[in-house]
């Protein structure tokens, strides 16, 4: 049955998850056990019948993701995170918001000229706002993307280190390289880049300019100073959109200087035209782990 998975894995996952007793047999179903369980579950397999009906095939992600959200008597708007493939990767895969949070976060992209997404590792903020950038650039809303991100570690001293323009930002830039590459492939980034279509470069690099009909992630905004955010906010040009990516929970400046994004964030919240979206655990979509690990850190960090 597709709704248990290959080998019957959802099914052994949601057993782990529920107090409630599953039994299987062909087609038919029983759940016994406390009655807010049951209809928990009842609710569960509802909602991925749906989507299995509509042709769509959930992933172990997908599965986890629906029973928080069962949880939270939400499951309904599991549907409509289905209907909104964004883009394809260069392979022909779609891509769509696998959590509330991220389908927030496009809806803002798309709403507001600046918008910022915080929030822990692995909720998707550069890799959405990567593919936001590339479906502006193909619709023609934008003439070009520009990534940046601060190299933190150099202190945005790039001259310091050994190698040509290329071979310095590319340690620290490697992260948009790979969100690129996954949905226009090597092979279009490269000549992307070779005609002037996307820009990669750190921080500093933008200092003095102002940039029109463009696409602008700034990524790792936490290793922003106040300085240089604000530097960055006013390159913004006519035509122009801007997103900005971070999480406030891994600061790597040195002790003593705030962080550009706290400072903003403080600044900027109640201007109208600027969005914030704020991630949380449950908008993680790497390893089921990963979810668990960010709630451990915040237990450690604010005992009750």
């Amino acid at each position: 049955m597709a709704l248990f998975g290959p080998q019957d894995k959802f099914l052994r996952m949601i057993r782990k998850e529920t107090a409630a007793v599953i039994h299987s047999r062909d087609a038919d179903i029983l759940i016994e056990g406390p009655e807010e369980e049951v209809e928990n579950v009842r609710q569960l397999f509802e909602t991925l019948l749906q989507l299995i009906r509509g042709g769509r095939q959930p992933t172990e992600q997908d599965i986890r993701y629906a029973w928080q959200l069962v949880r939270e008597r939400k499951a309904h708007q599991l549907l409509s995170l289905f209907s909104e493939d964004v883009a394809l990767t260069f392979r022909g895969k779609e891509i769509r918001p696998r959590t509330l949070g991220q389908r927030n976060y496009l809806s803002a992209i798309r709403k507001k000229d600046i918008v910022f997404g915080i929030g822990p590792a692995g909720t998707g903020k550069t890799y959405l706002a990567v593919v936001a950038a590339v479906a502006a650039l193909k619709e023609g809303s934008v003439r070009k993307i520009v990534l940046t991100r601060p190299a933190v570690e150099a202190g945005e001293r790039l001259g310091f280190l050994p190698g040509d323009m290329q071979e310095k930002v590319d340690p620290y830039l490697r992260p948009l390289y790979d969100a690129l590459n996954d949905v226009m492939g090597p092979d279009g980034v490269g000549k992307a880049l070779d005609r002037g279509l996307i820009e990669i470069a750190p921080l500093a690099y933008m200092r003095g300019r102002t940039l029109e009909d463009s696409f602008i992630i700034l990524d790792e905004a936490q290793n922003t100073t106040p300085e240089q955010m604000k530097m960055f906010l006013t390159r913004l040009g006519i035509g122009s959109r801007m997103v900005i990516t971070g999480d406030v929970t891994q600061i790597d400046l040195p002790r003593g200087i705030r962080s550009g994004l706290i400072e903003a964030e403080r600044i900027l919240r109640s201007v109208e035209e600027i969005g914030f979206v704020y991630f949380t655990e449950q908008d993680v979509v790497r390893h089921h782990l990963v979810q668990k690990i960010i709630l451990a850190y915040q237990a450690d960090r604010n005992p009750s």
